[in-house]
């Protein structure tokens, strides 16, 4: 196991760690009465106020793309390479969970949309059908 530092716990905090290396931190904080001492100890820093940059930055989630930027990857229309690269990155080095989270949700939104457009097209299509029709149906006496 390595040595974890307080980015790591703080990591942990923000449920910013990858579900192994969440699991493995919360192992070693059992094991380890002086991880959960530091934990405790970063925890009275933040109720007193007391921020890093670093730790501004994570819980902001300024390096996060936003949501339109997400749709916009997902649909392959970014205007820049660079972007669609650190997208990429950020998704898939990073392993940004809350990022991973938008993108399959967005996802879902749009194979949901192109399943309610069918439906509707079929509704359309048919509606079209009987009233085409309509005038050459007879009725049987």
């Amino acid at each position: 196991m390595r040595t974890l530092t307080n980015a790591d716990l703080e990591a942990y905090l923000n449920e910013e760690l990858a579900v192994e290396e969440a699991s493995s931190v919360e192992e070693q904080i059992r094991e380890q009465p002086e991880l959960k001492a530091r934990l405790l100890e970063i925890l009275a820093r933040r109720d007193a106020g007391v921020h890093s940059l670093g730790e501004i930055w994570r819980r902001h989630r300024i390096t996060c793309p936003t949501r339109p930027q997400l749709q916009q990857y997902l649909l392959g229309v970014l205007p820049a390479q660079e972007e669609v690269n650190y997208i990429t990155f950020h998704l898939e080095e990073v392993g940004c969970r809350i990022c991973s989270a938008n993108l399959a949700d967005l996802i879902k939104a749009s194979e949901e949309s192109e399943q309610s457009a069918s439906e509707e097209q079929h509704k359309t299509r048919r509606r079209k059908y009987f009233q085409s029709s309509v005038g050459r149906l007879r009725k049987e006496d």
